[in-house]
């Protein structure tokens, strides 16, 4: 799909802002996306192609207040288009001054100017897959020879922001983001298993390498084994300890905490910042800047909550470190909630790391360590049951296996299980290196993580489920 508007992505930032008649200002961000996406089934190449798209809003602020309307690309088409969705914004704004000021108004900042603001969006096009394409065939022709068959989805974007604001800021980012994801089943589908990358740019990402593996886990499902719900000592790997630790982020929110309405809530008062969380010196933390996952440095959002305020938009977001060495160390905050608790303003990050593992071993030397215990490959569907310490249920998928003697000798059916991050963490026997992955749950809306694998003790598998 292609996007037709009046003006470029910058100059709509500059038309909306020149409309504005908010007593207290406005913002504006635009966010331009180029995608290019292509799909397999049946060890063939079935869908592809690329496409742009074009949304923005507009943040009024009047009084103490704020009002955001959210527009697309047919809102951009004139000048007094473009002018009706800013005065939209006011007037939201104004109705929303009539219930009182905002819990978390602030006065907007000034800033800093990008060079560059006025750069075209950053494109990107199926250049990106030319080494991932090749070893898909290779992958195709390999799994056709030994009965497997390849399912899967690759996608790559680059989404432009642009943020203004009537105090001068100007503001630019162009954000690549890449996923695989593969799917491997035997020939009678009664066996199957999952892998996912997160890439910049697909030049490090070997899709024959994955394919391969999940051979060697389809090999290892031809021997099935029904265990019973319990507790087993559990090997995860990055991609499954990212789907733990990403609520870990979400729930994070400073105010929540101080006011006894999340698992960093203190019993009697207060939060748990500064309370030993772990006693291995494991670290979790976000930074625009990590090599490898960079990410948007400013914050730009549309609405407000506990974690995030519209006032504080464009504000720079730096180094966060949510647990550093074992301990609580930071909560997510806006400005205001910040200057309440008398703690640091922290927008929440666009990646997610842990580290504090050993560095040189990976997750099969994890493995040769079990005496007798699981290998969770993927987990599906986690919801929270309990947000005040976190609980989590989900599913396991595609792959959950046997080990043995320090060796994988089975699949065996697939669990339910609830268990909290914070188990993960405090009943963490062994630590590998950190690796960048693709959390499988979370991958819609959050691609960018490092992790290393975790050998937990007593991981909670609390009922045998059905799902394949």
């Amino acid at each position: 799909m292609s996007v037709s508007t009046l003006v470029s992505a910058p100059e709509l930032v500059e038309i909306a802002l020149a409309a504005s008649t908010a007593d207290q200002g406005c913002v504006v961000v635009v966010q331009a996306t180029s995608t290019a996406n292509v799909r397999w089934a049946n060890n063939t190449v079935t869908t592809n192609g690329v496409g742009e798209d074009l949304s923005w809003f507009v943040v009024a602020f009047v009084g103490r207040s704020a009002g955001t309307v959210a527009a697309s690309a047919d809102a951009a088409t004139s000048r007094d288009s473009i002018a009706a969705v800013v005065h939209a914004a006011e007037q939201a704004a104004r109705t929303a001054s009539q219930a009182g000021a905002a819990k978390d108004a602030a006065p907007l900042a000034a800033g800093i100017q990008d060079a560059g603001f006025d750069a075209p969006p950053t494109t990107t096009d199926f250049t990106v897959y030319g080494s991932l394409l090749t070893g898909l065939a290779e992958a195709f022709e390999e799994a056709r020879a030994d009965a497997r068959i390849l399912y899967g989805f690759a996608r790559h974007e680059i989404t432009t922001t642009y943020l203004g604001t009537s105090t001068g800021v100007r503001r630019r980012w162009a954000q690549p983001t890449g996923t695989l994801e593969v799917n491997a089943k035997s020939a009678d589908l009664t066996r199957s298993s999952w892998a996912g990358h997160s890439t910049t740019d697909f030049t490090d990402v070997d899709v024959l390498a994955t394919s391969r593996g999940l051979a060697e886990r389809l090999a290892w499902s031809k021997r099935q084994v029904d265990l019973p719900a319990g507790r087993y000592t559990t090997v995860l790997p990055p991609t499954a300890v990212a789907d733990f630790m990403l609520p870990m982020l979400w729930f994070n929110g400073l105010r929540a905490a101080a006011e006894g309405r999340s698992p960093f809530s203190k019993p009697g008062g207060g939060t748990k910042l500064g309370e030993r969380l772990v006693d291995r010196p494991l670290s979790l933390y976000g930074d625009p800047g990590e090599p490898g996952l960079e990410c948007v440095p400013f914050l730009a959002t549309s609405q407000s909550s506990d974690e995030v305020s519209v006032f504080d938009n464009w504000l720079p977001i730096g180094r966060s470190e949510f647990i550093r060495h074992g301990s609580v160390s930071g909560l997510l905050s806006t400005r205001v909630a910040a200057a309440e608790f008398g703690e640091l303003f922290t927008a929440p990050p666009d990646n997610l790391v842990l580290v504090g593992g050993d560095e040189v071993r990976g997750i099969d030397d994890l493995i040769t360590e079990v005496d007798r215990g699981l290998l969770v490959t993927s987990q599906w569907y986690l919801r929270p049951v309990d947000p005040m310490t976190l609980l989590l249920t989900g599913l396991t998928r595609d792959g959950v296996f046997l080990i043995e003697n320090g060796e994988v000798t089975a699949a065996v059916n697939n669990f339910r299980f609830n268990v909290s991050p914070f188990d993960v963490l405090r009943n963490g026997v062994d630590v590998g290196r950190t690796e960048r992955c693709l959390s499988r749950e979370w991958s819609d809306w959050f691609t960018r993580t490092a992790m290393p694998a975790i050998r937990v003790e007593g991981f909670n598998m609390s009922s045998v489920s059905k799902a394949l």
